[in-house]
C-alpha cells in the first residue's frame, strides 16, 4: 500500500508559477516513482510528468515541456511539480500517482485544483 497526498494548488494569474507537492508514504522501492496527471472539466485525464525515486527515469509531456519541471526529495519522500509560465489551459485538477516498477500507476492522491486566470 502507498499513500499519496498532494498540496500546493491554488489560483494564479496567467504567466505565474505554482509548485505542487506529492508526499508519499508506505511501501516504495528505488525503481518505483511518481507521476503527475491532470484532468480538466469535460476532458480526459492526461499525463503530465513522471520520475523514479532513483532519478534514473523522468518523462514530461510535450504540452508542458519547457514550463514544468519534475523533481524529487528522497529524504522527504516527496515529488514536486514546478509549474512556470502558467496558461489558462493548464487549469485542471492535478493528481499524483504511484508508478510501479512496470510503469503502471496503481495508487492515486486525492487531487489538487489549479486554476489559471487570464
Amino acid at each position: 500500500q502507498v499513500q499519496l497526498v498532494e498540496s500546493g494548488g491554488g489560483l494564479v494569474q496567467a504567466g505565474g508559477s505554482l509548485r505542487l507537492s506529492c508526499a508519499a508514504s508506505g511501501r516504495t522501492f528505488n525503481n518505483d516513482g511518481v507521476g503527475w496527471f491532470r484532468q480538466a472539466p469535460g476532458k480526459e485525464r492526461e499525463f503530465v510528468a513522471a520520475i523514479t525515486w532513483s532519478g534514473g527515469y523522468t518523462a514530461i509531456a510535450v504540452s508542458v515541456k519547457g514550463r514544468f519541471t519534475i523533481s524529487r526529495d528522497n529524504a522527504e519522500n516527496t515529488v514536486y511539480l514546478q509549474m512556470n509560465s502558467l496558461k489558462p489551459e493548464d487549469t485542471a485538477v492535478y493528481y499524483c500517482a504511484h508508478r510501479d516498477v512496470g510503469g503502471r500507476y496503481d495508487y492515486w492522491g486525492q487531487g489538487a485544483q489549479v486554476t489559471v486566470s487570464s
